[in-house]
């Protein structure tokens, strides 16, 4: 059962953790999330007390930033240019997006006006009548 005050999918980029609940859940200590934001590397919003609140999408970045740094033995800049590359990839992907759903639009716009001028030069309907239309271009102009 849903608790109706409470949101039913969390927004990844909300400002809910607070620094202790960030480190617990990254297992680093609060100073290395300190030295993160200094870095620019997880930068993460400010509470009106100036306290850092951190979203679960800077909860995962720490866990990638462990992980390539641990488990990978990249250095903290090698790090930043990864984070740097993924954010480039990230913003190309959603143009790319926002493209193609330009695109969709422009094919759906010009499939419409196609059906108001159905009819080709020759007066056949491409449409209906595909074969008469063919034959009619390769003909070309007829004097009626």
């Amino acid at each position: 059962m849903s608790e109706p005050w409470l949101p039913q999918v969390i927004d990844p980029d909300a400002a809910i953790f607070t620094m202790s609940v960030a480190a617990n859940l990254t297992g680093m200590h609060p100073q290395t999330l300190r030295g993160y934001d200094r870095m620019g590397l997880v930068v993460p919003k400010r509470a009106k007390g100036r306290g850092r609140r951190y979203s679960p999408r800077d909860v995962t970045r720490l866990r990638l930033i462990q992980r390539l740094s641990q488990e990978e033995g990249i250095n903290l800049n090698g790090i930043r240019r990864i984070i740097g590359l993924e954010k480039e990839l990230d913003d190309m992907r959603q143009r790319v997006s926002e493209i193609t759903d330009l695109m969709r639009q422009m094919t759906d716009m010009q499939q419409q006006v196609q059906r108001v001028f159905t009819a080709g030069p020759t007066g056949v309907q491409p449409g209906r009548h595909r074969r008469e239309y063919l034959r009619a271009l390769e003909s070309g102009p007829t004097d009626l």
